[in-house]
C-alpha cells in the first residue's frame, strides 16, 4: 500500500507539473485582424504570423473581415474582450479604430499595425510593414525599363496610372515613390498621361478591387484610345489590379500579335500574377517576402510584452496624424521573368509546379 500511495503521489505531483508547465507556456492571448481572404497575400500574413506566434507560445485569435469595416471593428473589440495582450492588425480603413484602441490601450494591451498603417491614434504603438516609398519607386523603375527595352524608339510613350486605396495609407507612398520616377520624365515629354488622368484622387482604386480597375482601363481605353493610338505601359500598384487592367487590354485586343502587351507593373508576387509575368502578359512585381514581416512582427509583440525593448529602424517617416510611429520596415525586391525563379521559386515563397 505504501508503494502504491507513492506511485499515486509521484503521479500526481508529476500531472501538477506538466499543467504547471503547459499554463507556463501560455504567454496569453493575441488577436490578429486581417482586411480579407480575397487577397492571396493577407491568406499567407495570416498564417504566417499565426504560426510564428504561437510558436513563441501565445494563443492566436485570427480573424478576417472581408474589407466590412463594421465587422472588423466588432472582431476587433471582441478581442479585446477575450483579453488579449496585443493587437496586430492590418486595417481596411486605418482611420475608423481610434475607439477600440482606446479601449484596448485602457486594458493594457499594445496594438501593432501590420502593414498597413492606422491613423488618427496616439494608441498605435509599433508599425512593421516594408519601404512602401521604395515598392513605388521599384514599379516606375521597372516600367521605364520595360518601356525602353519593348517600345523604345516609339516615344513619347502613352502611359496610365493607376493608384491603390485612398483608405490605406500605404498607397500614397507607392504612388508618390513612383511619381518620383515618372513626373521628370512627364515634364519633359518623354512620357505621356494621354488619358490626363494623375493625382491620387484621381486614379485610386478603392479596396483594392479589380473590378473597378478594369471598368476604369475600360473607361480610359474607349474615352482615349479609340484614335488608333496605343497604351505602352501602366503602372499598377497590385498584382490583382494588374490582372483587372489584363483583362480590359485583353478585350480589346492586346497581347495579339499585331498588338504587344503595354509594360505592366505590380505588386506582391501572387502566383496569378507571377504566371502572367512568365506568359509576358504582365511584366513585373514587387515581391515582399511576408513570412519574413511575420517573423519580425511575432518578435516585436513577444519582446514588447516580455518587457524589452524591441528592434526598431525607421522613427521618422509614419505619422498618422497624432505622432510618428515607430517602425520597422524590410527590403522589397523587383521580380520579373529574368529573376522570378532565384527570388520567389528558390526562396520556397512559390512552389515551382504551381506555375505550370
Amino acid at each position: 500500500m505504501k508503494i502504491i500511495k507513492a506511485m499515486v503521489g509521484a503521479l500526481a505531483l508529476g500531472l501538477a507539473t506538466m499543467s504547471f508547465g503547459a499554463h507556463a507556456q501560455d504567454k496569453g492571448l493575441v488577436g490578429i485582424a486581417m482586411p480579407t481572404k480575397s487577397s492571396l497575400r493577407w491568406i499567407s500574413d495570416g498564417n504566417e504570423l499565426k504560426a510564428a506566434l504561437e510558436a513563441k507560445g501565445y494563443t492566436v485569435d485570427l480573424q478576417y473581415a472581408e474589407d466590412d469595416i463594421p465587422n472588423q471593428l466588432a472582431q476587433i473589440e471582441g478581442m479585446v474582450t477575450k483579453g488579449a495582450k496585443a493587437l496586430v492588425v492590418a486595417s481596411i480603413d486605418g482611420t475608423t479604430l481610434s475607439q477600440v484602441l482606446q479601449q484596448a490601450k485602457d486594458g493594457g494591451a499594445i496594438t501593432v499595425a501590420y502593414d498597413r498603417l492606422i491613423r488618427e491614434s496616439p494608441n498605435v504603438d509599433y508599425y512593421t510593414t516594408f519601404d512602401n516609398f521604395k515598392v513605388g519607386v521599384l514599379q516606375a523603375e521597372s516600367l521605364v525599363a520595360g518601356l525602353k527595352e519593348r517600345f523604345g524608339d516609339q516615344k513619347p510613350w502613352n502611359v496610365e496610372l493607376f493608384g491603390g486605396s485612398p483608405d490605406d495609407n500605404n498607397a500614397f507612398f507607392f504612388y508618390d515613390g513612383a511619381m518620383s520616377v515618372l513626373q521628370p520624365m512627364i515634364d519633359s515629354g518623354e512620357i505621356v498621361i494621354k488619358s490626363g488622368q494623375t493625382g491620387m484622387e484621381k486614379v485610386g482604386t478603392l479596396r483594392w478591387d479589380a473590378a473597378v480597375a478594369q471598368a476604369r482601363m475600360d473607361n480610359i481605353l474607349s474615352a482615349n484610345y479609340s484614335d488608333g493610338s496605343r497604351v505602352h505601359g501602366v503602372l499598377a500598384p497590385y498584382d490583382g489590379l494588374s490582372r483587372g487592367i489584363i483583362s480590359s487590354l485583353r478585350g480589346v485586343g492586346y497581347g495579339s500579335a499585331d498588338q504587344a502587351w503595354p509594360i505592366i507593373t505590380g505588386q506582391d508576387a501572387e502566383t496569378p500574377s507571377v504566371k502572367a509575368i512568365i506568359a509576358g502578359e504582365q511584366y513585373s512585381t514587387v515581391f515582399k517576402d511576408t513570412r519574413e514581416l511575420a517573423k519580425v512582427t511575432a518578435a516585436l509583440v513577444d519582446t514588447a510584452l516580455s518587457g524589452g525593448q524591441p528592434e526598431i529602424n525607421d522613427t521618422k517617416t509614419y505619422e498618422n496624424g497624432v505622432k510618428v510611429v515607430p517602425s520597422y520596415l524590410l527590403v522589397p525586391v523587383s521580380v520579373d521573368k529574368s529573376n522570378y525563379e532565384k527570388i520567389v521559386v528558390e526562396s520556397g515563397y512559390i512552389k515551382a509546379e504551381e506555375l505550370k
